[in-house]
């Protein structure tokens, strides 16, 4: 058998795998996770422990001979990523990390499982832990957001060759993973660009809550993952050897692997194992001391042997050589190489960012383009493509409607990794998964398009991005009833609403070229949340006609217009209705009704402005009117109980987009209205 030394091309930092009379005390090893699991779950009185206990020979395994990571530095860069995607199983990557000398991991974490303020909340939280790498717990979200993890590996080795960047992606995935229908979407995308470098380890116990795996499954896992373009393989999930092996030969295909595990969930319960009950409950008392013999246990809870935590100990110091040979190398790169390095893998922007925005805002305002935010989008891209080289795009198989593909980008292929486009074909929820991945692993900053509408089909993909506070930005084109003649099924009503209800979540929606550059460098600002940019398919006029160098849309909603002396009315609007509220605007104050309108690009970053701002532009006093081609909700605490909205009701229809405005009553002449009606 050969060695990871021997296969894996990452190099002489990969820990080496150990034959198994070098690692006797294999059992013993895994049992510590077992039986930590088991009482931190029974002393929360919640939680999984059959995933923890069944999985426990595996991960003994990957963590003890093949990971390279640092306890004492859970975030450098070439580490291995591990994704627990069956992160109902937390209490498997919490005693890893408690056992491995994670320093903040302590026994008193395990202890308070579940509770409030500890690190060991229910499913695993990146950032709140050290040591776990995303937020996992919907099924499916882990190994697919693996793929993007795994895609971002492959292209910044591309950019900064093997001595800074060569690790790989390893993924625990369970029954409930891969019956998810995001998880097709993302094992044929990792198939098609050959992820070598991402292997998944897959719980094959046969158990779901439900009972035995057949009451609602009988598709075979491998022949899927096959016919998608993986590696694929069967073993004995208990038997360490077995385990090493696979994972030793998936090191060295030139596809993604998908290792079926074969365990028993709960294993070691004298009753439980291999049983829904030891899924997502407490053992109990009884069945915790019949599982203790049948282990060979004898510790009291909680407490682990010293001769077993002394081992688990000298794995993670040996693990962490690999982090001093890296620091090595990093320090002697090129300077210019390790400098930008550092640079996109911190997530801090290029010094030029701010110039070049404000060449491209100049522009505009100076030839008062008349074209779709979607097109006044791609030009920002071909300005800023070059000037932020980190910007890796995307679309799901609308590249042309969307318009994301600046014209210096070029695609990433199975065979060149070099590019910054990526085809993700038409899978909208393995695309947002693999931005989230993307923007987890750090060095890249990732964008990807679809049609508002089909935000549906990635909402909890965006709502993760937000919930992990990452840096991706979701370019939504088609933004409205404008769009036309595709009619209802594409035409977006409560997709601004339902996406401005996900907190932490910037949703953008641009009157013009301008606000458009405005909205793009606010997107790329963002370090820790997401950004969604909603485009027009219709064309716009410019409203922005006087440069200003300051980003005017970075508070979320600005005085556009000023009214005609004081103020009796105030036009809310956004994106393509900041046309009709500025003509609805001429019509009132010709008839002497002083009226201003605001433009609001992002309700979200006005709502956080402090209440003197606020109140200074929704003027309270006066008569307040909000006008945008969606539903009213979230409007609200803008135009108040007494306030006006003019937008839609219901869904749309198929028509030219001029002849949609007039059908639903969405132009200037109901604006004016709304206000005469109101004052």
């Amino acid at each position: 058998m050969s060695t990871a030394a021997d296969t894996a091309s990452a190099g002489a930092d990969k820990p080496v795998s150990t034959s198994s009379s070098a690692n006797a005390d294999h059992a013993m090893m895994a049992n510590a996770i077992r039986a930590l699991a088991m009482d931190a779950v029974e002393n929360a009185k919640s939680g999984h422990p059959g995933m923890p206990m069944g999985m426990a020979d595996v991960a003994t395994v990957l963590f003890t001979r093949f990971m390279k990571f640092c306890p004492r530095d859970p975030n450098w860069a070439d580490r291995d990523r591990f994704v627990l995607s069956a992160g109902h199983g937390s209490m498997l990557i919490y005693s890893l990390l408690h056992l491995l000398g994670y320093e903040d991991m302590t026994i008193d974490q395990i202890r308070n499982f579940r509770q409030m303020g500890s690190l060991t909340p229910g499913h695993p939280e990146v950032d709140h832990t050290p040591g776990v790498e995303m937020t996992t717990g919907p099924l499916g979200q882990g190994i697919s957001t693996s793929v993007g993890m795994a895609l971002a590996e492959r292209m910044l080795n591309a950019r900064f060759g093997d001595d800074l960047v060569n690790h790989f992606t390893y993924v625990i995935a369970s029954d409930g993973d891969l019956m998810e229908g995001i998880s097709h979407e993302a094992i044929s995308l990792a198939g098609h660009l050959k992820l070598s470098r991402m292997i998944v380890l897959f719980d094959d116990n046969g158990i779901t809550i439900d009972g035995a795996l057949d009451l609602s499954e009988s598709g075979d896992q491998l022949a899927r993952f096959e016919a998608a373009g993986w590696d694929t393989t069967r073993i004995d999930g208990h038997d360490p050897d077995a385990i090493a092996a696979a994972i030793e030969h998936a090191q060295t295909t030139d596809k993604p692997s998908l290792i079926a595990c074969k365990t028993r969930i709960g294993f070691g319960a004298p009753t439980k194992e291999g049983t829904s009950g030891s899924h997502g409950a407490p053992l109990g008392a009884e069945e915790i001391e019949g599982t203790r013999k049948a282990l060979g246990w004898s510790a009291a809870p909680f407490e682990i042997p010293q001769n077993v935590l002394d081992a688990w100990r000298v794995a993670g110091l040996r693990a962490s050589k690999a982090r001093t040979a890296w620091a090595e190398r990093l320090d002697a790169a090129p300077e210019a190489q390790r400098r930008e390095f550092e640079r996109t893998m911190a997530g801090s922007l290029p010094n030029e960012l701010h110039a070049a925005v404000n060449k491209l805002k100049r522009a505009f305002s100076d030839d008062k383009p008349s074209v779709a935010t979607r097109k006044a989008s791609e030009n920002v891209l071909n300005g800023l493509a070059d000037v932020v080289p980190e910007l890796v795009g995307g679309s799901a198989d609308l590249t042309g409607s969307n318009n994301t593909r600046a014209k210096s980008q070029k695609s990433v292929t199975a065979d060149d990794f070099s590019g910054s486009y990526i085809h993700y074909g038409i899978r909208e929820h393995g695309m947002a998964a693999a931005m989230n991945g993307m923007a987890l692993h750090k060095g890249l900053i990732p964008y990807g398009g679809t049609f508002l509408v089909f935000s549906d089909y990635c909402r909890p993909s965006v709502r993760l991005s937000a919930l992990m506070e990452r840096r991706a930005i979701y370019v939504f084109s088609h933004d409205s009833i404008g769009l036309g003649e595709d009619g209802p099924t594409h035409q977006p009503v409560e997709h601004m609403a339902a996406l401005r209800a996900i907190p932490n979540l910037n949703v953008f929606r641009p009157a013009d070229a301008v606000e458009t550059a405005e909205a793009w460098e606010l997107a790329l600002k963002a370090l820790d949340r997401p950004s969604v940019i909603a485009l027009t398919r219709q064309n716009l006029p410019t409203v922005r006609t006087k440069h200003t160098d300051e980003n005017l849309s970075a508070r979320g909603g600005y005085e556009l217009s000023p009214a005609d002396g004081d103020a009796k009315a105030t036009l809310f609007a956004t994106g393509s209705e900041v046309e009709i509220a500025l003509a609805a605007q001429k019509q009132l104050q010709a008839e002497g009704v002083s009226t201003r309108v605001v433009s609001m690009p992002c309700l979200d970053l006005f709502l956080e402005q402090p209440a003197a701002y606020r109140e200074d532009i929704i003027r309270p006093n006066t008569v307040r009117v909000a006008v945008e081609a969606g539903i009213e909700q979230g409007w609200g605490r803008l135009i108040g109980d007494s306030g006006g909205f003019v937008g839609m009701t219901g869904f749309g229809a198929s028509a030219p987009y001029k002849q949609l405005y007039e059908h639903f009553g969405i132009t200037p002449d109901a604006v004016a209205q709304a206000v005469r009606e109101r004052l």
